[in-house]
Parts: C-alpha cells; sequence; structure tokens
C-alpha cells in the first residue's frame, strides 16, 4: 500500500512539475524529425497482462519497428534529439503515466516485449508477480545496455543468451529484498548514475 501511494504522489507531481520539460521535448522532436511524439508499444506487465508503455519518441518513423534491441551511440535509426533524450534518460518519462495508470511503478523489474517474455523459465516467470518499474538493480548494471550490446558480433543472440537472464536474476534478487528503503536507495543510485 506504501509503495502504491508512493507512485501515485511521485507520478502526480513529477507531471506537474515536469510539463515545462514535456512541452520542450516535444517541440524539440516536432522540428527534428518527421512524426509523432511519442512511441507507443505494447509489453507485458504484472500477472502477464499486456499494457502499452510510453516514451518519447527516439528514432525515425520508418525505422521503429526494425529491431526490438539498439546497438550503440551510432545506431543509424536514432535521431539527433533521440540520442540526447536517451543519454539522460529523458524519453522514459511519459512512463509516468503508466505509473499514475497503475501499470507501472516507480522500482521494479523493467516490462519486456512479449517476444522475450515467452522465452523465460518457469523461475524467471516470477518476475511478472509485480508490478514492472522504470528502474531496479538490473536498469542499474545496464543503464548502457546499447553500448554493452555493440560489443557483441550477434547482439540479438548476446541479449537472450547472455543478458536478459543477467537482468531477470536482478529482477528476481529485487523481488527477494524489496522495501520501501530498498526503492529508496536504487532511485538514488538511478539518478546519480544517469547525471555522472
Amino acid at each position: 500500500m506504501l509503495k502504491r501511494t508512493f507512485d501515485i504522489l511521485f507520478s502526480f507531481i513529477g507531471l506537474i512539475v515536469l510539463i515545462p520539460v514535456f512541452i520542450i521535448i516535444s517541440i524539440v522532436i516536432i522540428f527534428d524529425t518527421k512524426g509523432g511524439v511519442f512511441y507507443l508499444q505494447k509489453r507485458v506487465g504484472k500477472n502477464r497482462r499486456d499494457f502499452i508503455l510510453f516514451k518519447f519518441r527516439t528514432m525515425r518513423v520508418d525505422s521503429v519497428s526494425d529491431s526490438l534491441l539498439t546497438i550503440g551511440e551510432d545506431d543509424s535509426r536514432i535521431t539527433h534529439s533521440g540520442a540526447f533524450l536517451r543519454r539522460y534518460k529523458l524519453d522514459e518519462l511519459p512512463q509516468l503515466f503508466n505509473i499514475l495508470n497503475g501499470d507501472m511503478s516507480i522500482v521494479g523489474p523493467r516490462p519486456e516485449v512479449r517476444k522475450y517474455v515467452d522465452m523465460y523459465s518457469e523461475r524467471q516467470k516470477q518476475v511478472l508477480a509485480v508490478r514492472p518499474g522504470l528502474t531496479d538493480y538490473a536498469s542499474l548494471k545496464y543503464i548502457n545496455e546499447s553500448e554493452v550490446l555493440s560489443k557483441y558480433d550477434n547482439p540479438g543472440k548476446a541479449y537472450v543468451e547472455v543478458i536478459m537472464p543477467e537482468k531477470l536474476n536482478l529482477n528476481l534478487k529485487y523481488i527477494k529484498e524489496k522495501s520501501f528503503v530498498t526503492d529508496l536507495r536504487i532511485i538514488f543510485k538511478t539518478l546519480a548514475k544517469i547525471f555522472d
């Protein structure tokens, strides 16, 4: 109950305070590239329920469906404004709407697309017992995931065989240790990493 109350208050206040930022980012995206301001993608949430995740669009409209993964800073699909938004995780801000709506939490396992969720083992499916979040242990370790993927000859295979299992182990670690204090620590560590 405390976690949900915190999520509602944090996301509501965040949305009010960040209205000017949302407007500025929207204008920049509109002038930088053709297409809408937001990118909507179906993700799998708590109890395996699908929901629509909101992000600021950071890729060209004609390329957002080419691949589910982005590889390195030089991925040609990423727009100029998108590179900046991704660097400081500003593209994730619209997920405050997801949190307010109850689809997500501030802290929790990052939600995946069903393609990858369908690969989970029975043990890994335990991450679907909680609301997904903006950040958790796995998000901290893989805050520069696209750069990590760029070091592999086959990024898609590396994601499925190496990175995704490691992320899920960290997700399960979070679920085992979750508490309000743990959430606060993760939030502060995430902010420190973003602005490092």
